[in-house]
């Protein structure tokens, strides 16, 4: 059962004052989760935040990230990608994690932007992506003006594929897409939600208090879960990593970006991204060291570090 238009809280996790739910259909009719949150009384808005989450996130992991927004003067807009959160899940499993292409994700994001944040938010626009989110988000800086600045956390430029060579995992999804497994999930992730795992030795976040106030969330409301990517998903990935190694991205981006790399990355590739950073024009970077994978789910210390960097980045000439 999908959980639109509704937004959910527990006593450590609530919504930030004046949160409100909306739902809107991409082009092809997947109906989509969003929430808009407004300024913080008293405060002189400053423009609107997009929040891009990660795959198999959903936007109630970033209430305290939209407040520290908030109080900083900006509208914010988060919303779930198709596949997880509250968004319509693509297979009837809703634990896995299913795209057949990222154009789908394409049209996620046009959707919103077209339907709520450029008709009812006010300019000017900074995305802050993570992860997933900051792949998507570089697929669409190559040609849509949306936004005056981006701001990506542990972008996904490449799997961390440990000792594994990286052409198997390609070889591996496309001959589980040939034999009509797509829809199954890959080999070593869970079918359940990472939250649910336990925290010690998790190479997400070293912070328990912010990996406890999720799982409890996730706990009070499983619908929000999903589990590991299926082959589809990963075949889907892979292919656009190719594509992001394209030589249209050597004449730099439609607005300036900053990436903030976690220097205890277990997830991604950082050595990727530095690849990326070195061939693309237009983009900062900052490595905070001690930070894992989900920056803005991290200790206070590592949040501190980012929001100086974000600060600096998005300050009003």
């Amino acid at each position: 059962m999908e959980s639109l238009n509704r937004i959910f809280e527990t006593p450590e996790s609530r919504a930030p004052q004046g949160a409100a739910a909306h739902v809107f259909p991409a082009a092809d009719g997947v109906k989509l989760r969003a929430v808009s949150v407004p300024p913080a009384a008293g405060t002189a808005t400053r423009g609107t935040v997009v929040i891009m989450n990660g795959r198999a996130e959903f936007f109630e992991r970033y209430y305290e990230t939209m407040r520290d927004l908030a109080r900083r003067g900006f509208h914010v807009v988060g919303f779930d990608w198709r596949g997880q959160g509250g968004s319509t899940r693509q297979l009837k499993d809703r634990n896995r994690g299913h795209i057949l292409s990222f154009r789908q994700y394409d049209s996620d994001l046009r959707a919103i932007m077209e339907l709520l944040v450029l008709p009812s938010c006010p300019p000017p626009y900074i995305a802050l992506a993570h992860s997933t989110g900051g792949h998507i988000l570089l697929r669409n800086l190559v040609n849509k003006n949306w936004f005056q600045r981006a701001v990506i956390t542990s972008p996904l430029l490449d799997f961390n594929y440990g000792r594994w060579p990286p052409w198997l995992a390609f070889l591996l999804s496309a001959t589980a897409l040939a034999a009509g497994l797509g829809g199954s999930v890959i080999p070593g992730y869970r079918k359940a939600p990472s939250l649910f795992s336990p925290f010690d030795g998790n190479p997400l976040t070293s912070e328990r208090r912010r990996w406890d106030r999720d799982a409890r969330l996730l706990k009070e409301h499983p619908e929000l879960g999903s589990g590991g990517p299926t082959y589809s998903w990963i075949n889907a990935a892979l292919r656009s990593i190719k594509q992001l190694g394209s030589g249209a991205y050597r004449t730099g981006l439609t607005c300036p970006v900053l990436m903030v790399l976690a220097g205890r990355e277990r997830i991604v590739d950082n050595r990727a991204t530095q690849e990326f950073l070195r061939r693309t024009p237009g983009i900062a970077s900052v490595t905070i060291n001690t930070a894992l994978h989900e920056i803005l789910m991290e200790n206070d210390a590592v949040r501190a570090e980012f929001f100086a960097a974000f600060d600096s980045f998005t300050k009003q000439d």
